[in-house]
C-alpha cells in the first residue's frame, strides 16, 4: 500500500508540474525592480502593456493565468508586489481608512510600474490596466486621474467608479460573490441598461459585467471564463485579434498540491512507530477547548497591540499564546502529558512543509519564501503558533483522537478569533481574511501532522512541527504593515 500511494504520489506531483511549466513554454519572463517594487515581465513585444496588480495579502504569482494568456496574445504582461506584499521588502503605509492614505501610497507605486511599462520597446505608450480585489480600486482610482482608458477589475468594487469614468471597464466577478456582482451591476446602470454577459455602450463608454461560473474570490483566478474575458476585453480596446489558448493553471495545481499531500503519508509511515498518547477524559476535553476559548478574547480585549509591522499578526500571536497556554495548563493540571520530543519526525514535518509544500506554492500559487525583514516577523508570530499547536495536538492525541473530537479542537481556536473578532470589529477585521487562510493550513500541513502524530505518538514533535509551519505561512502572507 505504500508503494502504491508513493508511486500515485509521484505521478500526480510529476503530472501537475509537468502540466505547469508547459503552461510557461515560449513565454519569456524577466524579473526586476522600479525602485524597491519586484516586477516580472512576461513577453518581449512589440504591443500594448498590460500591467497587472494582485489583492490583499497576494502576490505576483497569483495573477500568472493572466500574465501568461495575455503574453501568448503578445502583449507586455508587466506584474508586480504591492508594498508590504510578496517579495517587496517595503511595509505598506498611510491611513488605511483614508483614500489619502494608503491607497494614494498605493496608486503612486503603481504609476511608477506603469510609467516603467510605457517604456518597454514597442509599446508606443499603449496602456492597459488589470487588478483583483483590493488593487481594482487603486488601479480604478489611477485609469481615472491619468486617463487610462481601458480596466479589467476582477472581483471588482470601487466608489471611484462613475458614469463617465473610466472609459471601458469590464468587472469580472466569480458566481459566489453575490455582492460583487451587485455592484458591477450598479456600475453598468451608472451608463445604461444591462445585465450580466452584457456590454452597455454610450458614446465612448462601454461597460460590462460578466459571472465566471462556479468559483469564489480566489477561484476567479483560474477561471477560464475570466481569462477569456480579459483577453478579449483588451484585444477590443487595441484592435487587435490574437487569442490564443488560455493558460489554465488551476487544475495543475489542485493536482499538484494534492500529490505533495499524498506524499507525506508513506513519508510518516516510514517514521519509527511510537505509543498514542493516552486519552482525554471528556469532561477535561470541554474545559480544555470552552475555557481558553471563551476567555483569551476577554484577557485581551483591553489592550491595543501593535509591536509587528504586519497587520493584526501581533494580536493573533499573542491570542494563539495565551490560548495556548491557557489550554495546556488545564491539560496538565488534569495529568495529561505531552512526552518527549523526537527530532527525526519533526524533521520530515518541516521538509516536507516548508521545503517540497512551500516551494510550489512559492512558483505556483503564491509567495512562500521570506525577505528578509519577514524572518523576525514568523519568528515572532511562531511563539504564538507553537503553543496554539501543541495544544491542539494534545487535544487530538496527535490525531488518535475522534473525528468530532479534532473538529471541535480546531473549532475552538478558530471559534476564539472569531469571538475576538465580534468583540472589536473595526481593528480586528483582517482576522477573518485569515480563517480561509488556517482552514487551508488544516487540509494540507494539518493532515500530514495527523499522520506524522498517529505514527510516532509524539505531541511535542507535531506541536512544535506545525506550529513553526504555521507561523511561517501566517508571516509571509500577511502584509507589512507600518503606520508611520
Amino acid at each position: 500500500m505504500r508503494l502504491i500511494t508513493t508511486l500515485c504520489a509521484l505521478l500526480a506531483l510529476t503530472i501537475g508540474v509537468f502540466q505547469l511549466e508547459r503552461e510557461r513554454v515560449g513565454i519569456p519572463r524577466t524579473n526586476t525592480f522600479v525602485g524597491s517594487t519586484p516586477v516580472s515581465v512576461y513577453g518581449t513585444g512589440p504591443g500594448p502593456a498590460v500591467v497587472i496588480a494582485h489583492g490583499f495579502a497576494g502576490s505576483r504569482q497569483l495573477m500568472e493565468g493572466y500574465a501568461l494568456t495575455l503574453a501568448r496574445a503578445g502583449y507586455y504582461a508587466v506584474s508586480f508586489d504591492f508594498e508590504g506584499h510578496g517579495r517587496n521588502p517595503t511595509p505598506m503605509s498611510g491611513d488605511v481608512t483614508q483614500i489619502a492614505g494608503t491607497t494614494r501610497m498605493l496608486m503612486d507605486e503603481t504609476r511608477r510600474v506603469i510609467d516603467f511599462a510605457q517604456e518597454l520597446p514597442g509599446t508606443e505608450g499603449r496602456i492597459a490596466l488589470l487588478g483583483h480585489s483590493m488593487a481594482t480600486d487603486v488601479i480604478t482610482r489611477v485609469a481615472i486621474e491619468d486617463e487610462i482608458s481601458t480596466v479589467v477589475g476582477i472581483s471588482m468594487y470601487s466608489k471611484a467608479v462613475s458614469s463617465i469614468a473610466p472609459e471601458r471597464l469590464l468587472m469580472i466577478s466569480g458566481q459566489a460573490e453575490r455582492h460583487l456582482r451587485d455592484a458591477a451591476l450598479n456600475a453598468m446602470a451608472m451608463v445604461g441598461a444591462g445585465g450580466e454577459g452584457d456590454t452597455v455602450l454610450k458614446g465612448s463608454l462601454a461597460r460590462r459585467a460578466v459571472v465566471a461560473p462556479g468559483v469564489e474570490h480566489v477561484g476567479v483566478l483560474y477561471s477560464k471564463t475570466a481569462k477569456q474575458e480579459a483577453l478579449a476585453w483588451i484585444n477590443a480596446a487595441f484592435e487587435r485579434e490574437i487569442a490564443p489558448a488560455v493558460a489554465l493553471t488551476g487544475l495543475w495545481i489542485v493536482i499538484t498540491l494534492a500529490g505533495v499531500v499524498a506524499l507525506g503519508w508513506p513519508l510518516a509511515k516510514s517514521l519509527p512507530e511510537g505509543a498514542a498518547p493516552l486519552p482525554i477524559s471528556t469532561r477535561t476535553f470541554r474545559i480544555a477547548t470552552l475555557f481558553p476559548a471563551l476567555t483569551t478574547p476577554l484577557i485581551l480585549a483591553p489592550f491595543e497591540l501593535q509591536f509587528l509591522p504586519v497587520l493584526v499578526a501581533d494580536y493573533l500571536a499573542v491570542h494563539a499564546a495565551i490560548y495556548g497556554i491557557l489550554t495546556l495548563g488545564i491539560l496538565r493540571m488534569n495529568q495529561v502529558r505531552l512526552g518527549a520530543a523526537r527530532i527525526l519526525p519533526l524533521a520530515v514535518i518541516l521538509v516536507w512543509g516548508l521545503a517540497l509544500f512551500g516551494g510550489v506554492l512559492d512558483r505556483y500559487v503564491a509567495n512562500f519564501f521570506p525577505t528578509g525583514p519577514r524572518i523576525s516577523i514568523i519568528a515572532a508570530i511562531a511563539l504564538g503558533t507553537i503553543p496554539a499547536l501543541l495544544a491542539e495536538a494534545a487535544l487530538t492525541q496527535v490525531g488518535n483522537a475522534t473525528f468530532l473530537r479534532k473538529t471541535a479542537a480546531r473549532l475552538s481556536f478558530l471559534g476564539s478569533l472569531a469571538i475576538a473578532t465580534a468583540l472589536d470589529f473595526e481593528r480586528l477585521f483582517f482576522l477573518l481574511l485569515i480563517l480561509p487562510l488556517i482552514a487551508l493550513f488544516y487540509a494540507s500541513f494539518g493532515v500530514m501532522g495527523g499522520w506524522v502524530g498517529r505514527r510516532s505518538g509524539t505531541v511535542v514533535t507535531v506541536g512544535v512541527g506545525l506550529g513553526l509551519c504555521l507561523g511561517w505561512a501566517l508571516g509571509v502572507s500577511f502584509p507589512m504593515f507600518d503606520a508611520g
